[in-house]
């Protein structure tokens, strides 16, 4: 049984603490600009709800980076960040695709029972793929933090050794129509690393690590 987690919501439709992700959920669902983050108790998420948010997001110094790192200044704003979140490995699977610059929310699915956080990541980046073609934007990068969903997309094959079971069906008929999509169609779009140790997390994350 997976330990409870507590979320905080610093900005949200009712910012405070809450004890499930569901109930998290609802605050930052269509909320442009949502600041949330798990905890692993009680007291922790009451101390970081009066604290600031970014106290408890890796940041990059922007101006001044150290050596070999990457500044903030080199995000490419005009573009679509992707990420999963699973609870579980196995467990419930979803991912998300949202504007880079805005956080705004382009697409969700899930969550979808029996699957792992390389597929969601895997499935999200070929559903960003697919959603900028119809929207005529063939050279708009999207960033993803996963290298391994990152090699399957230039495979064009979702390499998972996840056994198909009755819960997962969904998931494996989105891999098929996923590695289907990849198999006639070219990329055009770059997909590039997102680079979480020195920019914070990816602005489609999910904030339940």
């Amino acid at each position: 049984m997976a330990k409870q987690k507590f979320y905080v919501v610093w900005e949200g439709h009712k910012p405070g603490v809450y004890a499930s992700w569901d109930a998290c959920k609802k605050q930052v669902d269509g909320f442009n600009g949502a600041k949330y983050k798990s905890f692993e108790s009680q007291g922790e998420a009451d101390a970081a709800f009066k604290s600031n948010y970014w106290k408890f997001v890796k940041k990059a110094d922007p101006v001044k980076p150290a050596a070999g790192k990457t500044p903030r200044s080199a995000i490419i704003r005009e573009s679509l960040a992707v990420d999963a979140a699973c609870s579980g490995n196995p467990g419930d699977m979803e991912y998300q695709g949202v504007w880079t610059a805005t956080g705004q929310q382009l697409f969700h699915v899930g969550p979808l029972e029996d699957g792992t956080n390389n597929i969601g990541e895997f499935l999200a980046l070929v559903h960003a793929l697919a959603m900028l073609k119809q929207m005529g934007k063939p050279q708009m990068p999207i960033y993803s933090d996963s290298k391994i969903a990152q090699g399957w997309i230039k495979k064009g094959k979702c390499n998972t050794k996840l056994e198909p079971t009755g819960r997962n069906k969904k998931i494996f008929d989105l891999i098929d129509r996923a590695e289907k999509w990849l198999a006639v169609n070219k990329i055009t779009n770059p997909v590039l690393k997102w680079e979480t140790e020195f920019w914070g997390e990816i602005p489609a994350d999910f904030g339940r690590k």
